[in-house]
């Protein structure tokens, strides 16, 4: 597999110690990487290169209202997918900080 610079992507492409092509940056992915930050916050995955979770809900707070702006400065200006994505991203973070808060 190639990367768009022509090299090979993948393991078979990739020396020791390289970060691995990514996904391409669009509205979702960038809702889901600060979703997968928030749930990092919240204790329901580990970080990267760790192997246990840990509860910070300070961060986990500053996610949800970082895609909370989000939401509010594009309203209008998202396709239906994505309007859907971020709506239904900030109801589950929001539904698990309040569990992980009590």
């Amino acid at each position: 597999m190639e990367n768009n610079n022509g090299k090979k992507g993948g393991a078979e492409g990739r020396k020791h110690g390289e970060i691995p092509p990514l996904p391409p940056v669009n509205f979702s992915t960038f809702v889901l990487s600060l979703n997968s930050s928030a749930l990092v916050h919240l204790g329901e995955m580990p970080g990267p290169g760790e192997t246990e979770c840990s509860v910070d809900l300070v961060l986990a707070r500053h996610s949800i209202d970082v895609l909370a702006m989000l939401e509010e400065k594009t309203r209008g200006n998202l396709t239906e997918d994505e309007e859907n994505l971020l709506r239904r991203v900030l109801y589950e973070l929001r539904v698990k900080f309040v569990a992980a808060s009590k």
